[in-house]
């Protein structure tokens, strides 16, 4: 099968040159077209172009922008696989047989893409070489397929993106409102995943791209044609392009094996691409959504089971205890009467569950900073409804009833010197320990229902010890109860653990509970020490 290749020129004949020469170089000789379209070059780019004998030229006497070139390039096509490819990129060894291999090997795929050194969206690695030579040697060693390399996407970057022609005649062509470029890569990976097509990621296939080399020519109209094109975006789909951002900083703090059978849960999960992300780490993992935005979820429901509406009010159809995990993003800085938030969610979680949510910092320096000038009039790139600091994110999770606390500070690097020595002298008032509170841009908190082991399981006997406990408590029943809860303890259906866990999370009067339920044990010969054990049963200590 024939892979049409389209590539798009303006000017910067060189790097044309280096491109073709790659794609000769580093292309099987199974058949393939090259397609150039030439955007009113001036430089000399079509006068070469002309004298090669295996490009077919398209010659536009006025730039008419990326979208509407590549749509170009595309009816002129004849291959079963149509590839875009930008001029500022060099390809390498095994280039095009890897993303062969992943477009066939499913054909609800519709489109893949390489890694490269520099390309935004998560797709640009570590390449640690300069020049050339060092590069193909680079790609020579990391070009090696391997399936378990691709992940699936929500969306790729255009610079190299290889399409499956029926995918390319269900969707159509790019969206050309967005030229001369820039979104229209976003708007055609969603059509693509609306039309029922997966997108792949070849994380085993690494090419060399400058990184929009023509754009950079004109850092301000580049920078004015992005702010123009987002609102063209929003204008359409009825949502941001944030729609796309993968939360990686709250998936890190989610530590399981990878076969976990995990149940998870995101509040305003946009498109789902945090929850995509998760089912590629955790492939055993249910998905669930709730995103305010219908336009959004209709993208976020195509990977996970999505509610719409605001979190405040909607009703999930699963019962209290369903989920392993709950993520609030940023849901804390969005609502305004976040206690109760937390508070109706909570009972969502199972008793070894764990809340994960992300907050900008509010003493943050540059927000201390601004503050003293007077300059400061909220975040840049979001508007909380809620603001916090450490102290006061800590007072609102204790307030929602949740006690046991994890936090992480996330930074941007390090401050430039002027903002360090700034930072510094206020130290030297505050102390030293502020410093990582006044760095950090965010902070994630993860927070558990229990401080009692949080990584061991219940046992199974754990959901009937549960109720045994709360007759207990109530006194319905006592002497059915208390057989009962022996029986359980006797046939190793629980353990100490189990019943530290209930009585923490479940009883009223924690240490009347924990009194009964010791003397109960000992008397039936269960446990020896009645002190011992009443410490374990409220401390978490099972060695009772």
């Amino acid at each position: 099968m024939t892979t049409s290749i389209i590539l798009l020129t303006h000017n910067q004949l060189e790097l044309t040159q280096a491109c073709i020469e790659s794609i000769r170089a580093y292309t099987p000789p199974s058949p393939y077209e090259l397609i150039v379209v030439d955007n009113a070059s001036t430089d000399g780019t079509v006068g070469w172009l002309k004298k090669q004998p295996d490009i077919r030229l398209i010659a536009n006497s006025e730039n008419v922008g990326f979208p509407r070139g590549c749509n170009q390039g595309m009816r002129l096509a004849t291959g079963g696989r149509l590839l875009l490819l930008n001029n500022d990129t060099v390809v390498t060894p095994r280039w095009l047989e890897q993303l062969t291999a992943c477009l066939e090997s499913d054909e609800r795929i519709g489109a893949v893409g390489p890694v490269t050194n520099q390309a935004s969206y998560y797709t640009a690695v570590q390449a640690p070489y300069s020049g050339r030579e060092e590069m193909l040697a680079f790609a020579e060693g990391y070009n090696r397929s391997d399936p378990s390399k691709w992940e699936e996407r929500a969306k790729l970057i255009g610079y190299c993106l290889l399409l499956r022609r029926e995918a390319y005649e269900t969707v159509g062509e790019l969206d050309e409102r967005y030229s001369p470029g820039n979104f229209e890569d976003d708007d055609y990976c969603i059509r693509l995943r609306l039309a029922g097509y997966r997108l792949m990621l070849c994380a085993d296939t690494f090419i060399h791209h400058e990184g929009s080399a023509a754009f950079r020519q004109d850092i301000k109209r580049y920078q004015q044609t992005i702010k123009r094109n987002a609102v063209q975006f929003v204008e359409k789909w009825g949502y941001s392009p944030n729609v796309f951002d993968i939360h990686h900083d709250m998936i890190g703090w989610i530590d399981e094996p990878r076969e976990t059978p995990l149940r998870i849960l995101e509040l305003n999960c946009g498109g789902g691409v945090t929850l995509l992300e998760l089912k590629d780490r955790y492939p055993n993992t249910e998905l669930f959504g709730i995103e305010r935005s219908p336009h959004a979820a209709e993208l976020a429901s195509l990977v996970a089971s999505v509610t719409v509406g605001d979190p405040e009010f909607a009703r999930l159809t699963e019962p209290p205890g369903s989920f392993d995990y709950i993520l609030f993003g940023a849901s804390l800085e969005q609502h305004a009467k976040p206690i109760e938030l937390v508070r109706q969610y909570v009972p969502y979680l199972k008793d070894d569950g764990k809340l994960i949510a992300r907050v900008a910092n509010l003493s943050h320096y540059s927000v201390i900073r601004n503050l003293l000038r007077g300059e400061w009039s909220g975040y840049e790139d979001h508007s909380p409804l809620r603001y916090y600091t450490f102290s006061s994110l800590t007072r609102m999770m204790q307030m929602s009833g949740v006690h046991h606390l994890e936090y992480k500070g996330i930074t941007n690097g390090k401050p430039p010197p002027r903002d360090e020595h700034w930072i510094r002298e206020m130290a030297r008032r505050e102390g030293e320990s502020m410093i990582d509170y006044w760095m950090s841009t965010h902070f994630l908190i993860k927070g558990y229902l229990t401080s009692l082991s949080p990584g061991v399981p219940n046992s199974p006997g754990y959901p009937r010890l549960k109720r045994l406990i709360r007759r207990l408590e109530w006194k319905i029943d006592p002497i059915r109860t208390t057989e009962e809860i022996a029986a359980l303890f006797r046939a190793g259906e629980a353990q100490l653990l189990d019943a530290a866990r209930v009585i923490e999370r479940a009883v009223t009067d924690q240490e009347e509970a924990a009194r009964k339920l010791a003397r109960l044990l000992c008397e039936r010969g269960i446990a020896e020490s009645e002190t011992q054990t009443i410490r374990a049963l409220l401390g978490g200590k099972t060695d009772a």
